[in-house]
């Protein structure tokens, strides 16, 4: 799991992220920038090493992520992989739901 890299001064201002609670980290620029210079008591900054461990990057809950267009795709999907389902018709999207509840796949793009 990687680090959250906190915006400079992301808590005093609230269109940075403060209220949304989510704050998109932007390279520290500043001459004086405390984050830049890597001061004690200051939010890190991403470096080399807290990148993903290889074996699990790209996926999603451990499992590989695959686009989907149809169920003839779906069906050659395994345990081990997380459909994304592509842009499709209403009709053909409750198709594929109801084959992936039946086949036990989970799908990472739709909501309950």
């Amino acid at each position: 799991m990687s680090k959250e890299f906190k915006r400079t001064d992301y808590m005093r201002h609230l269109k940075l992220g403060k209220k949304a609670g989510k704050v998109s980290w932007r390279r520290a620029k500043g001459k004086h920038s405390k984050i830049r210079r890597k001061r004690a008591g200051y939010p890190r900054k991403p470096e080399v090493g807290f990148g993903t461990n290889r074996t699990e990057a790209g996926k999603i809950n451990g499992k590989l992520p695959v686009l989907v267009h149809n169920v003839s795709e779906l069906l050659k999907l395994s345990k081990d992989n997380i459909a994304i389902f592509a842009r499709v018709g209403a009709k053909k999207k409750i198709d594929m739901i109801k084959k992936a509840e039946e086949m036990q796949i989970k799908v990472a793009n739709i909501s309950k």
